[in-house]
């Protein structure tokens, strides 16, 4: 698992390996991973959305934006969490993420990125 803390929002990511599949005549490794937000700070946020950089190995590195995560924009009272679990598919068993989120602070109207800190796609079976 890795962490990382931005301006009170703590970010936490757990990957796991889902299998292979085939897709369009060409084999994917398929990979899962869960995110927790945690607000640590003393304001009540909301995360509006979000910015990945996915980068496998045999590709370019594919940039994703979009609203919310998985559907959902949540607000987050200072001390509660939201995770919420998604993923991706590789076509090398090899490859990384990491990002932003966009968020507004509900107190100063302030909008701000918390880091996603980048997190490795690995299949266990291409590990030595």
């Amino acid at each position: 698992m890795v962490s990382q803390i931005t301006q009170g929002i703590k970010i936490s990511v757990l990957t796991t390996f889902e299998g292979t599949y085939f897709k369009n005549h060409k084999i994917h490794f398929a990979f899962s991973y869960e995110i927790t937000i945690e607000n640590h700070s003393k304001d009540s946020v909301q995360l509006t959305s979000r910015h990945w950089e996915i980068f496998d190995s045999l590709n370019d590195i594919e940039i994703v934006d979009g609203e919310g995560v998985v559907g959902k924009k949540p607000v987050l009272k200072p001390g509660e969490a939201h995770t919420y679990s998604s993923g991706c598919l590789l076509s090398s068993p090899f490859g990384s993420m990491s990002g932003y989120f966009n968020m507004i602070n509900f107190t100063s109207t302030k909008k701000f990125q918390v880091i996603v800190p980048s997190f490795r796609l690995s299949a266990p079976f291409a590990l030595n």
